[in-house]
């Protein structure tokens, strides 16, 4: 048989992302930091896997069926992915985006032929749950429910953690956004069993008045999944900041980082700092490309606070 053989299903493509070393920033010598390159994933973010985990478990539980609707509250990338499974499985898609995503997002959205509409940015993340939860019950259609499902955290401690502790000889910090909590609970249960020393760090948006006022997790919506009092630390990063970080990958390693992924990065850095040695991994949760449209790169060397009006991870 030839090695070579042709993929006959996009789904398997999902998970087994590389995990790179970035040595030109490396701050100082005996610090290596490595990035998890989710942007490998085919809708081209870090939600391929969630999505696709609990689509299979709905499906599994019977609670869905060729045809059916899936609706779910979200900024960009898991509707992105979910339009995308959809298309594999045969489902319709609803999603709810809160005013202020990056506009391509809606662009891509469309082109993937999924139904959108819109919530007020005063409600931020919050007030699009809720939309979706009251859209759910309404029309009697199948919530996604990134926020509160087992299968968010439960994949990223099966696929995306396993993948980086097979990847790499030790850890000893993991650098991850906070999001729905999936990411950095499961991939952070995994890596403390195999790296029992790992600090696992969360990372954050400074979201500005016009989305919801709120300046942390603490004041604002804090995700069923995500338990704070399992982490080592949290950073509060701004959006020029993570936009300027992922500019920094580009220039020094040539590779289009998202800006979650600046973000993360930014954190790792700070992390650093106050390391002699030791490896760091940082979650690259997708790629710049589609964030090109918007252009924020000029906007982000100025400092200038009104990125953080954007819902940009």
């Amino acid at each position: 048989m030839p090695e070579n053989q042709p993929t006959h299903s996009m789904l398997s493509l999902v998970g087994n992302t590389p995990l790179v070393e970035l040595p030109k920033l490396a701050p100082k010598s005996g610090i290596r930091i490595f990035a998890k390159l989710e942007g490998g994933n085919p809708s081209g973010s870090v939600k391929d896997r969630i999505v696709l985990a609990m689509v299979e478990a709905a499906e599994a539980q019977g609670v869905l069926k060729p045809g059916d609707t899936i609706v779910e509250a979200s900024t960009g990338n898991t509707a992105i992915a979910l339009a995308f499974v959809a298309k594999q499985k045969g489902y319709k898609v609803r999603v709810v985006l809160p005013r202020g995503v990056v506009p391509s997002m809606a662009d891509v959205l469309h082109l993937y032929g999924a139904e959108f509409e819109w919530c007020e940015p005063s409600g931020g993340m919050r007030g699009a749950i809720e939309a979706a939860k009251a859209l759910a019950a309404e029309e009697g259609v199948h919530e996604l429910g990134q926020f509160t499902r087992s299968e968010n955290v439960d994949t990223h401690y099966r696929t995306t953690g396993a993948e980086i502790a097979a990847a790499i000889d030790s850890v000893d910090a993991f650098v991850a956004g906070i999001g729905t909590g999936g990411t950095i609970m499961g991939v952070g249960k995994r890596l403390r069993e195999e790296f029992p020393g790992v600090k696992v760090i969360g990372v954050e948006p400074r979201l500005g008045d016009r989305l919801q006022g709120l300046r942390s997790l603490a004041e604002g919506y804090i995700p069923p999944l995500l338990d704070l009092d399992t982490l080592d630390g949290r950073f509060l990063v701004d959006s020029a900041s993570a936009i300027e970080a992922a500019r920094s990958v580009v220039q020094s390693e040539g590779f289009l980082a998202g800006v979650s992924s600046g973000a993360t990065l930014t954190g790792a850095l700070r992390v650093a700092e106050r390391m002699d040695h030791g490896n760091i991994v940082v979650m690259f949760s997708d790629g710049g490309w589609k964030y090109l449209p918007a252009q924020p790169w000029d906007a982000a060397a100025e400092h200038e606070e009104r990125l953080d009006e954007v819902h940009w991870w």
